[in-house]
């Protein structure tokens, strides 16, 4: 079990008990915008099933993928993970309460997730892909250290609709 922790919050596995907190601070249409997976509305069916997906992960001892909670004073108030986990890389993913914005809080956590990986995992390539109209994604990954690979046009569907996407990425 991972625990890392940092002066404002913990990253810690998702627990029983964290879908209340995770279904509040995600239920959001702007952070359903600007990511893949996330859907609005974001109801405790969901939250349900994330967290179980979690429990499974981790009971199965699964190493392709693990996604962390951003605790903050106990609650669940954004996720942060690596998937695609395959020897020498991985790609993150994260995502932020909007009441949490505009803190260093997710640039913290990817810094924090990243030295993990670097150093615990053995990992050499960590990489994210964001939407173009992601600026505050963009700028968490620079501050953390990420530098832009590309632009890869009309790479992902979302909502049906091709759709561009940023490489970034960081290496050991």
């Amino acid at each position: 079990m991972i625990t890392i922790r940092s002066k404002k919050f913990i990253l810690r596995p998702f627990k029983k008990g964290d879908e209340l907190s995770v279904a509040k601070n995600i239920n959001n249409i702007k952070i359903a915008r600007n990511t893949l997976h996330i859907v609005y509305p974001y109801d405790m069916k969901a939250a349900r099933s994330w967290i179980e997906l979690n429990l499974k992960l981790d009971k199965e001892k699964d190493k392709s993928q693990f996604h962390l909670a951003i605790a903050i004073n106990g609650e669940a108030s954004g996720g942060i993970g690596l998937s695609q986990v395959n020897g020498h890389s991985a790609e993150i993913g994260y995502w932020l309460g909007e009441n949490y914005w505009g803190r260093g809080i997710a640039t913290k956590a990817v810094k924090l997730l990243t030295r993990h990986a670097f150093a615990k995992l053995g990992l050499r390539r960590v990489y994210a892909y964001v939407f173009p109209f992601n600026k505050a994604s963009s700028r968490v990954l620079q501050k953390a250290g990420y530098k832009f690979e590309g632009k890869l046009r009309k790479n992902i569907l979302k909502d049906g609709k091709p759709i561009d996407e940023l490489l970034f990425a960081k290496t050991r």
